[in-house]
């Protein structure tokens, strides 16, 4: 009998006549009610996925706190699911202050990050009592004390602890050389600094080597790297766990597994139970969560096959920049099939969303349905050639709902000045 790949959300099927359903919503009938492209989110698992990750910290015992990278899904519905289930947040820019905020998390609950914060974004970090901000450099230290001056701040020092994982060069964010954080020298000066001039709290230090990590092993070098900082209140050791975007590629360990493992390699570094420890997933938390449905528009035999759809790199981006590799399904015929290039509708010969899908019998008006887009499509979309981005469905015990709509053509004109 043939079954979903792991890739598509834990609440989706495949029914007795081929059919993909998610959160019991038929994936055609969707596209048809709602049109194409479209994202379209199980909701059940953002709540499990929130659930197994609090479930995993609380049975490790202490003070462990989840926080959401909101980066990965920066949906107001999504983040306001996280919010009411416990977690923290963290935010990059900004923007993503704002959203955390409008999604009800408490500020007490949001930490601040990014490597070039501005003094707007500082002075709103500020404003709204955030609980820690993630120092990346000296240049970021001296001006947030000029602004904090009287509020003693938490704040935590970024530190590149040389710890690599195996991924993506553009995703890898703990290498010596990175634009991230301070070597752990400059990071223990900058603590020294803060400690004697008193205008903020130096918690702690924030260290996160990178994304779409299958191993554990890079995340206990990391905290072995940073047994010099075990003194300090706070640790946040960031995210990184991967997310499975073929049925037929590696597997990343399970939730459990991997927040057991980071716990006990920053308690064999000298970071207590006694003391904060924050992780911070992102795609491991959405990513399968999500799926996205096109519409095919053409179907040429060029050699290859080559099925195009009303999509593509302005709602998927990760092809394109990372080399990305996902899967794709009629959503109606699932099983089988011939090897097709599925391409997107852009000006660009690298609009290639799947390489080498096997789709059955494709034809103009298929529903397709790529899975494990629940990470960095929505974040990542763009208007490129003037396209309206695409909305987000939730669906759950066999109901959907809107909860981003479309982007409609008077919204590309919207911010004209004339």
């Amino acid at each position: 009998m043939l079954e979903l790949s792991p890739a598509f959300p834990d609440d989706s099927r495949l029914t007795a006549d081929g059919r993909i359903e998610i959160g019991g919503c038929d994936a055609v009938e969707l596209a048809r009610e709602f049109g194409t492209p479209a994202y379209v989110v199980a909701e059940r698992d953002l709540v499990e996925g929130a659930r197994a990750y609090r479930t995993a910290a609380s049975a490790a015992g202490g003070d462990v706190q989840i926080a959401f990278a909101s980066k990965a899904f920066p949906c107001t519905a999504a983040l306001a699911i996280f919010a009411r289930e416990g977690l923290w947040c963290d935010v990059a820019s900004e923007g993503e202050l704002h959203l955390a905020l409008a999604a009800g998390f408490p500020a007490e609950r949001i930490v601040m990050h990014g490597n070039a914060k501005s003094r707007a974004e500082l002075e709103q970090a500020l404003a709204a009592g955030v609980a820690l901000i993630v120092i990346d450099n000296e240049d970021e230290l001296e001006l947030l004390e000029e602004l904090a001056a009287g509020r003693r701040q938490r704040v935590l020092v970024r530190v590149t602890p040389d710890v690599s994982g195996e991924t993506h060069e553009k995703i890898s964010t703990g290498q010596a050389n990175s634009k991230f954080g301070l070597s752990p020298d400059r990071a223990a000066a900058a603590l020294a600094r803060i400690a004697e001039r008193g205008v903020l709290d130096g918690a702690g230090i924030h260290a996160h080597i990178g994304s779409q990590l299958f191993e554990l092993e890079p995340f206990r070098r990391a905290a072995a790297a940073l047994a010099g900082f075990a003194g300090l209140a706070v640790w946040d050791l960031g995210g990184g766990l991967a997310a499975t975007y073929q049925a037929r590629g590696a597997t990343p360990p399970p939730v459990r597994e991997y927040v057991d493992a980071v716990i006990q390699a920053a308690r064999a570094a000298g970071h207590g139970p006694q003391q904060t420890l924050i992780l911070e997933p992102g795609r491991s938390l959405t990513a399968n969560a999500g799926l996205t449905l096109y519409t095919v528009q053409s179907v040429k035999r060029n050699v290859s096959t080559w099925v195009a759809v009303d999509g593509g790199m302005s709602d998927n981006l990760r092809p394109m920049l990372y080399g990305a590799r996902y899967e794709a399904y009629v959503a109606d015929r699932v099983g089988g099939g011939e090897s097709c290039v599925l391409v997107g509708k852009h000006c660009e010969s690298g609009d290639v969303i799947v390489h080498d899908a096997r789709l059955e019998s494709p034809r103009r008006g298929d529903v397709i349905a790529t899975p494990a887009t629940g990470a960095y499509g929505y974040s990542m979309a763009n208007n490129y050639n003037g396209v309206p981005r695409a909305p987000v469905i939730f669906c759950a015990d066999g109901r959907a709902r809107v909860v981003v709509r479309r982007e409609t053509l008077d919204d590309l004109t919207a911010r004209d000045v004339h």
